[in-house]
């Protein structure tokens, strides 16, 4: 939880849905450096909002066998948890955590909500983190696909990130119980936060100011961090091709990677450090990076896991009114580009492709901020994502 995602993509449901009376206890594993500064945060969040936190030490070495240490670790605090009151619903984000709701299934007849958040055991091997000519690691991929079909299959309800990943899903004949049961719920996005009414010019200025962005220059946005999906040299190449017609732009990416690395990578493109501006962020402070921005740019690998892929960025900076430049086949994101004219996409990693969104994205008056906006409201609502995951759990616990 005090990680990024978890402060945006966890906790601001949870706390939704202690408002409908739901009450949580919520356990996660947190990385040492990390607990220590976000702690007491996330602490007052959950007295406010009647949650028990229980936050435990994540391991992250030795592979595999680190993960089984967190495995047992959670099922003895589950245990614990369980002697005192028991559950009526668990409900878990992903695969490893999912072992142990199946577990509390068939232990004490829990109800199970399964929140996927994507393939992931092919994101490990799309994401190159999971060698398959490693006989541990296809040892260890070929368990986990036999899992996702026991979660798919006996799961009372299933949280996919996107259309998508559900009609996969769907037709996927040895899952039983077809066609099983399937709410989409994006990563949404909370608009009283991702709001540009609540952004002053001045606040805007004094930021440009500070990074040193010339007056009247284009800034484009890169919005987190590089990460494993993200293609840092497709990114700068297209803005390459974007500086040999507008050549006083700026690339500022807003992030907590390395800054050695981005620059390095943009040396390698021939971008000069003057064209490129680095900066971390918190996450309350990230609007206003949004709004000192004209686009923001995101390219992801397409691969077959990132059909279940929702990017948490793009419902942020359209709730901002900004256009994005990203690339086509990956979860629903060429649908909401159209859909809410949001932006543009990029169907290959080719020069053409880059000059013909270019002339897209700065065609004079081809995006309106507002219906943009309109578009993050429909699609990325957290006010809509509380309301589904709701109307989940009332199905699942029979309450009508």
């Amino acid at each position: 939880m005090t990680d990024p995602l978890g402060q945006s993509q966890v906790m601001p449901y949870l706390v939704g849905l202690s408002k409908q009376g739901y009450q949580f206890t919520l356990i996660s594993f947190e990385k040492e450096e990390r607990i220590e500064k976000g702690k007491a945060g996330i602490e007052k969040i959950c007295r406010e909002s009647n949650i028990e936190w229980c936050p435990l030490l994540y391991t992250k070495t030795p592979p595999v066998l680190s993960t089984l240490k967190d495995l047992r670790t959670l099922k003895r605090k589950i245990a614990a948890l369980q002697s005192v009151a028991r559950f009526d619903l668990v409900h878990c984000r992903s695969y490893i955590t999912a072992l142990a709701g199946e577990w509390m299934t068939k232990k004490w007849g829990t109800k199970f909500v399964f929140d996927m958040r994507g393939f992931w055991a092919d994101e490990r091997v799309d994401g190159k983190i999971w060698n398959l000519s490693n006989p541990l690691f296809k040892m260890v991929y070929n368990y986990f696909k036999r899992k996702e079909k026991d979660f798919l299959s006996h799961a009372d309800y299933i949280i996919s990130l996107t259309h998508n990943a559900k009609q996969v899903i769907h037709s996927w004949k040895e899952v039983s119980n077809q066609p099983v049961p399937i709410q989409v719920i994006p990563c949404c996005v909370d608009l009283t936060l991702f709001d540009p009414a609540t952004i002053q010019q001045s606040s805007i200025d004094r930021l440009k100011k500070e990074l040193g962005i010339p007056a009247g220059a284009e800034v484009i946005s890169y919005i987190g961090s590089i990460g494993t999906w993200y293609m840092l040299p497709e990114m700068l190449d297209f803005f390459r091709q974007w500086l040999s017609k507008k050549p006083e732009s700026i690339l500022l990416f807003v992030t907590n990677d390395n800054p050695e690395h981005i620059l390095s990578a943009a040396e390698k493109a021939g971008i000069v450090a003057a064209s490129i501006r680095i900066k971390p962020a918190a996450r309350n402070e990230v609007p206003v990076f949004i709004a000192a921005c004209d686009y923001s740019l995101f390219f992801i690998k397409p691969v077959f896991s990132k059909r279940a892929s929702s990017p948490t960025k793009q419902g942020e900076i359209m709730a901002m009114g900004k256009p994005v430049i990203c690339n086509s086949n990956v979860g629903d994101t060429d649908f909401v580009v159209k859909e809410y004219n949001s932006g543009v996409l990029v169907n290959d990693f080719a020069i053409a492709d880059y000059d013909n969104g270019i002339k897209e994205v700065t065609t004079s008056g081809y995006f309106n901020a507002q219906t943009i906006r309109q578009g993050a409201r429909k699609f990325f609502s957290l006010e809509e994502g509380v309301r589904r995951y709701a109307e989940v759990y009332r199905t699942v616990l029979n309450e009508g």
